[in-house]
């Protein structure tokens, strides 16, 4: 069990990272999430006059949820307990809530307990949280960075008020960064370093909105720097020194987690949307991220089908012989069929015809699964087939002009029925003209 003993005086020792000394004391400290903290903002209010409910934190790494639980730790007349979901099991759980309901029915003193890294607790683990919170005996944070409506069971959730953490942007990163560089009891302030302008912006962007990979980043570029022999108090830090201790850009990247899929998302939106350019910068995010290359290839694949369909019946193959070149070829040379599969069905005309027309026959297949099939349609082709009038009536479409004959395919009380409708966009243009036609000498207009 880790409880936070924060006072006034807080010493935090010297070895410790820089992004751990660095956190915020104080709201007025906090850099970023002006939607939750800013002045007036209920959270922010809620902290101040110390009337805490439970909460669920939920957003990135580096965004500044473990330090706000920090702060409320630091401000509260309430016990407050931590707890770390990937070591912590039911068993010191429910230790602490005993103690709590301790402290409320003999000191009236309410406990606050936090818990990292929520995603990891179980079933088991959370279900143990419920009665305590739902009876007022704990108020209840918990920070994740995976989407609490998938991680965390719904009963919990619904017990708790939600706030999102957004990535932190590049100015407040630079805030951060320019508070540690001045700081003297915390910070950098001591080496007396200061850091130039294009360096500090490209630090800020590199970091992917992580507070922590910008301010260890930086330590590690000072500390190189003032053990350099030809360095002295106040020299400045450059770019090329700042890039040689970062290498790479950070790209988060959580397979199976939120920003995972919200960047797939963006990536086949921006092919549905005809943007090419925008559907390459995806692409080179998922990339450069080390996304699956086959999982992208997949995702091609199912828009070649779902949103260009039949208007250009060639997006498809493309597709399809993407994504078998990247099995054969492997990165980093399979980022060009990639590329250029995303380019051509983001340029491609759309039609979801074929995807919407399947959706209506299985939905009609759902609400009447059992509709006998047509005996002329039937199977002919085993003995006794026709004593059953299996086949009987069919007529053979390539005996007659066109290779077309007005007959029956759907079942009885279907007649009419029109599942696909062209959507008139390039190839389905000749599709829906075809079909209009036969359609006009089956007398199937639809519904």
């Amino acid at each position: 069990m880790d409880i936070f003993e924060y006072s006034s005086g807080e010493q935090l020792q010297k070895d410790s990272p820089l992004a751990r000394r660095m956190s915020p004391r104080s709201l007025d400290e906090f850099c970023g999430q002006e939607h939750l903290l800013g002045e007036g903002k209920p959270l922010r209010k809620a902290i101040e006059g110390d009337l805490l409910s439970s909460f669920i934190f939920y957003g990135p790494p580096g965004s500044g949820k473990t330090a706000l639980a920090r702060i409320i730790a630091r401000t509260t007349r309430a016990s407050f307990v931590r707890l770390n979901a990937a070591s912590a099991g039911v068993k010191e759980v429910r230790a602490v809530l005993e103690e709590a309901e301790a402290n409320r029915r003999g000191w009236g003193r309410k406990t606050i307990l936090f818990i990292d890294e929520l995603h990891r607790f179980n079933k088991a683990q959370q279900d143990a949280l419920l009665a305590a919170v739902e009876e007022g005996t704990i108020y209840f944070i918990g920070a994740t960075t995976e989407n609490p409506f998938i991680s965390v069971i719904p009963p919990l959730v619904s017990r708790m008020l939600l706030f999102t953490f957004e990535s932190l942007s590049d100015e407040d990163i630079n805030c951060i960064l320019q508070r540690a560089l001045q700081d003297e009891e915390r910070g950098l302030g001591g080496y007396r370093v200061t850091i130039d302008e294009q360096a500090l912006q490209y630090l800020a962007g590199a970091s992917g909105g992580d507070a922590r990979v910008a301010l260890n980043t930086l330590e590690m570029a000072v500390v190189g720097l003032v053990n350099d022999e030809k360095a002295g108090p106040g020299d400045t830090l450059s770019l090329e020194q700042v890039h040689d201790v970062l290498q790479r850009k950070y790209q988060r990247h959580d397979p199976g987690g939120d920003y995972h899929y919200d960047v797939v998302s963006a990536f086949i939106k921006s092919i549905r949307g005809s943007d090419p350019d925008a559907a390459l910068y995806w692409l080179a995010r998922m990339l450069e991220a080390g996304e699956d290359p086959l999982f992208i290839a997949r995702r091609l694949v199912i828009s070649a089908s779902e949103d260009i369909g039949n208007a250009d019946p060639r997006a498809l193959c493309l597709a399809a012989a993407a994504a078998q070149a990247v099995q054969q070829v492997g990165l980093p040379e399979g980022r060009i069929p990639l590329a250029q599969a995303a380019a051509y069905l983001a340029a491609a005309p759309k039609s979801n015809a074929a995807y919407i027309a399947v959706e209506k026959a299985l939905q009609e297949v759902r609400n009447n699964p059992n509709r006998p099939v047509p005996p002329a349609l039937r199977d002919a082709s085993y003995k006794g087939a026709s004593r059953l009038g299996h086949g009987r009536g069919y007529l053979y479409p390539h005996d007659f002009p066109g290779h077309f004959v007005p007959q029956q395919y759907l079942p009885e009380g279907l007649q009419k029925k029109v599942f696909y409708r062209p959507a008139g966009e390039g190839y389905e243009k000749e599709i829906l003209e075809r079909l209009r036609r036969w359609r006009d000498l089956t007398g199937r207009e639809g519904e």
